[in-house]
């Protein structure tokens, strides 16, 4: 399987040139996970599947979706693949590259656990100013008009909020200047953690059953579905900045009364 892969990865680094791959195959590779894992949730919605897993009864209607569908495409293009091509030179500056032999997981994996530490850290207090009133008004509210989140929009955003939280995502890789492999696995894995989270659906097999201080969709959801000032639960991966900083109270006390609701019911 490695030498496959390996034979693979030559023959990208022998076809196409450092910038084709990591501007056009990154788009292409993010596009490809992004809307394969995001389309499910969508759905299930309109299928009504897995219905008792849904963690708001409120179904988006097919407009609501097209809607997310048809903005995310224009932000992508127009946001996102510019700013990859923008930012090319300073990742080659500092240090990306793409050929052979590929990382040894030794190295990938402390990398991948750094970017999402620090991603998450820088997420939270940029997520926390923009839910203050005049941000939240002019920026941040575009990712809210959806109350009841679906996979897609994770990244549905205002444009200026693309970049600011965006700048999280790519300031680990950016100080490491890593493989490009590493960069592509890194981006797979924050996509499908992102998309996770805005599902609308908390399964039995959810990684926040098995993850420990991993949020999830039941932690993120709590968040859309509350006024902005009210709303806590900032962080995108983990829970125990909201929890240092106290900003899960609301989420921990409505767990609580959950709690105790199922077990009165059982007796």
């Amino acid at each position: 399987m490695a030498s496959l892969f390996e034979s693979f990865w030559q023959y990208l680094i022998t076809n196409f040139s450092d910038f084709q791959l990591a501007t056009i195959a990154t788009f292409i590779v993010h596009e490809s996970v992004f809307f394969l894992s995001g389309l499910p949730s969508i759905v299930f919605e309109r299928l009504g599947l897995f219905s008792k897993y849904k963690i708001q009864k409120k179904i988006n209607s097919p407009g609501s979706h097209e809607r997310c569908i048809l903005r995310l495409i224009l932000y992508h293009t127009c946001v996102n693949l510019p700013v990859m091509i923008v930012s090319y030179p300073t990742f080659k500056y500092m240090g990306l590259k793409t050929s052979l032999p590929l990382p040894p997981w030794s190295v990938v994996l402390p990398q991948i656990l750094f970017y999402f530490i620090l991603e998450d850290f820088v997420f939270y207090w940029g997520h926390r100013v923009l839910h203050t009133k005049w941000l939240y008004k002019h920026v941040h509210c575009i990712h809210h008009e959806y109350a009841t989140p679906f996979g897609l929009t994770s990244e549905y955003a205002h444009p200026a909020e693309i970049l600011f939280l965006g700048f999280a995502t790519i300031l680990g890789p950016a100080l490491t200047g890593p493989h490009l492999f590493t960069l592509w696995l890194w981006m797979i894995l924050r996509v499908l953690e992102t998309v996770e989270a805005h599902s609308g659906y908390h399964f039995p097999w959810s990684p926040s059953n098995f993850l420990p201080l991993y949020g999830g969709a039941d932690f993120h959801d709590y968040h859309h579905r509350l006024l902005y000032t009210k709303s806590g639960n900032y962080a995108s991966t983990f829970v125990y900045m909201d929890w240092l900083f106290g900003t899960d109270q609301g989420y921990r006390r409505l767990k609580a009364l959950e709690k105790e609701r199922k077990e009165s019911e059982q007796n």
